[in-house]
């Protein structure tokens, strides 16, 4: 035996840094990688990952939604599917291992169940999902959306920065948007899905731990609220008389850092404001800001809604201030599924590794691969946990311990699989 579970992480690096060269940007180092849905970039990196798949003697297809899936396909009479992947498209100026690691670790683990020649009682299909970030298109979700059998055809209407459309721009890239919903999955086909990805954060890192399990990803809302009050002289209206709008968004703020400190598994930000009449020597006549609210527990984050709320209403109304208040967007939190959590923990235990379970603050594919099937994650810890920048960093030993942690576990949901 030649390919050890050392060389499979080095494999894996090998192609991650093959697969950050395919970018709109030149000096990645300073850059970082700029990779969008249904550009060049996405064709030429799409064509690297079917060569590398092919070569493992895997079968590729590319669907109507540009998402590319490759099958290691089981012996099995009968068998189902283990889906695993994650997204090929980064935001602009992103970095190398968000998402696209995993695409390529699931290749790697490939590669090393081959060499030892490990039989799986399921296919394994790894998939490249095209539109996870939603950057091009705001289409956010869009390829795990087609795969579970939710996407609605509204997204197609929807246009880039030069008003190109989704629907065309899918259409140059070779698919059929009208054949879409034959690319669904069907639940009984599928055993689960399980994605590797960055953590994103520093808790891995600051637990020395290369790899932890995801329990949850995280619920989001957003909201606008915009505070009223009266423009006036800077210089010539009392202090005690002001109805100073940005003194009103500063006491919103403080009750946003607040709330989120005081609450377990609650994270919040005020990430936009604009000012109004934005003159230096004008009392603010009207500011508006952004409130995004985060939890694993929509009932936390529910309930931290309402406590804004109403302090921000107590707080404004003592300054003599009014608000408009919107909900912009909800997405609610998807809870991993226990016993596929469980047998990630289990593997990361065969590794010789201490189990670490952490919930996800951010978005990713399984919040729509859910309405499919059980999902799970496995996080790998990122350098300061720094993501979403250039400067994005893995340790290479890291992807070794994955591969690992991946094996035991495909080897754990063989033995949960009915004997033919």
């Amino acid at each position: 035996m030649t390919f050890s579970l050392d060389q499979a992480g080095r494999q894996a690096w090998e192609w991650l840094e093959a697969a950050s060269t395919f970018s709109e940007t030149r000096d990645i180092a300073r850059e970082g990688v700029t990779r969008q849905c249904a550009t060049r970039e996405h064709r030429d990196v799409l064509e690297a990952l079917t060569g590398w798949m092919e070569a493992l003697g895997m079968s590729v297809r590319l669907d109507n939604a540009a998402n590319l899936i490759g099958r290691h396909a089981s012996g099995t009479p009968g068998a189902r599917t283990l889906l695993v992947g994650s997204h090929q498209d980064t935001v602009p100026n992103g970095g190398k291992y968000d998402g696209m690691m995993g695409v390529i670790l699931p290749l790697a683990l490939i590669k090393y169940l081959q060499e030892y020649d490990i039989a799986l009682p399921f296919h394994i299909d790894v998939v490249a999902f095209s539109d996870e970030e939603g950057t091009r298109f705001s289409s956010t979700l869009l390829g795990s959306k087609v795969l579970a059998g939710t996407f609605e055809p509204e997204m197609l209407k929807a246009t880039d920065d030069e008003g190109v459309t989704l629907e065309s721009a899918l259409k140059a890239f070779g698919c059929d948007p009208a054949r879409i919903p034959e690319d669904r999955y069907r639940p009984e086909e599928v055993i689960a899905f399980l994605e590797a990805h960055i953590e994103q954060g520093p808790q891995l890192e600051q637990a020395s731990l290369p790899v932890g399990v995801v329990s949850a990803i995280t619920g989001i809302e957003r909201h606008q609220i915009t505070v009223r009050g009266m423009a006036g002289h800077a210089g010539t209206v009392p202090m005690s008389l002001r109805r100073d709008a940005l003194v009103g968004a500063a006491e919103v703020i403080r009750h946003v850092d607040a709330l989120c400190k005081g609450t377990d598994d609650l994270v919040g930000v005020v990430g936009k404001i604009e000012n109004a009449p934005n003159g230096v020597n004008v009392i603010p006549q009207t500011t508006t800001l952004s409130i995004e609210l985060r939890s694993p527990r929509d009932e936390v984050r529910r309930r931290a809604r309402e406590q804004l709320l109403e302090q921000i209403r107590v707080s404004l109304e003592a300054l003599d201030l009014t608000f408009d208040h919107a909900q912009t967007y909800e997405q609610s939190a998807v809870q991993c599924s226990p016993w596929l959590t469980a047998t990630l923990e289990e593997a990361v235990k065969d590794s010789g590794i201490t189990p670490r379970v952490l919930f996800s603050g951010a978005g990713h594919d399984g919040l729509a691969m859910a309405d499919l099937c059980d999902i799970s994650m496995l996080f790998l810890r990122c350098r300061e946990g720094v993501s979403h920048h250039p400067s994005e960093a893995i340790e290479p030993e890291d992807l070794t311990a994955a591969v690992e942690v991946l094996a035991h576990a495909c080897q754990r949901l063989a033995r949960r699989q009915p004997q033919a």
